[in-house]
């Protein structure tokens, strides 16, 4: 593997967290936000730049980048791998508190600037067949947007099923290089002529990084495997024991047609169990 997953929350925040290359972060949201002309995002504050975490304080960092433009205006990007059917309540948490945390009173009101909440998911929350979603505050009848402070943008990986030449914008470029950079040997020729993923491409790879970095980015991918194989054994032990459960179910109405042989090779459960249901 010549480049890391972007999809790990490690890497995710290297390579769009680097305080010293916000350029790439710029581009990134410039591109998913559709922002053109004036609304253009010149320059950015990360207001949690990449660091290198202690793996024993993992569990209590929040791996999101939270950023300021220009205008004061707030973006929160967040990179979630696993299925989190909560997810679209914390965008809200997340945002609502970033916007409370503008102001320390209430005079103050006036000084609320906009927030935006840009989630990646390794999944699908909605029921839409688009992979990008925009969420805003709408008048019920008009459909106009009053109330314009908080704007949620929704990435669902799972979704996005489109070739690298298919890619014809910056945003499509960026959601199939989160999706697919660790399965590149090399920068492929639809980036070479964009500065902001060469840097991206440049960060993101493995032979760059320091020991420690190294060593967390192993161990966070270690964990969502273990994550993936529990929610899979659990789903399998689920189907076993709803077959059991079944075959139960079988047996119990044959108790009375048929011998305990016959009905153990109906069901697959032992004649010691069947002949114990006869004595319930």
């Amino acid at each position: 593997m010549r480049f890391a997953d972007p999809k790990n929350d490690i890497a995710f925040k290297k390579i769009f967290g680097d305080e010293t290359k916000t350029e790439v972060l710029i581009s990134f949201l410039n591109s998913i936000l559709d922002f053109k002309d004036s609304k253009l995002i010149k320059s950015v504050t990360i207001a949690n730049p990449y660091q290198v975490p202690k793996i024993k304080d993992l569990k209590n960092t929040i791996l999101d980048i939270k950023a300021t433009n220009q205008d004061d205006e707030e973006f929160i990007v967040e990179m979630q791998v696993e299925k989190d059917k909560n997810f679209a309540k914390r965008s809200l948490y997340y945002t609502s508190k970033s916007y409370v945390a503008q102001i320390k009173k209430a005079e103050d009101y006036k000084k609320l600037k906009k927030v935006y909440f840009i989630g990646i998911l390794d999944f699908a929350i909605f029921d839409t067949k688009d992979y990008i979603s925009r969420h805003l505050i709408l008048d019920e009848k008009t459909h106009k947007q009053e109330v314009k402070d908080f704007e949620f943008n929704f990435i669902e990986l799972e979704k996005f099923n489109i070739t690298l030449q298919e890619c014809n914008t910056i945003a499509k470029k960026w959601i199939y290089f989160i999706q697919n950079a660790e399965n590149f040997e090399m920068m492929p020729k639809e980036y070479e002529d964009i500065k902001e993923f060469k840097t991206a491409f440049e960060t993101a790879k493995i032979y760059n990084w320091s020991e420690k970095e190294l060593e967390v980015y192993d161990y966070v991918s270690m964990q969502e495997g273990k994550r993936l194989n529990e929610i899979e054994t659990a789903h399998e032990d689920g189907i076993e024991q709803g077959i059991e459960q079944r075959n139960i179910e079988i047996a119990k109405n044959l108790l009375d047609v048929l011998e305990n042989q016959t009905i153990s090779l109906k069901t697959g459960l032992s004649e010691e169990f069947i002949e114990s249901l006869r004595n319930i």
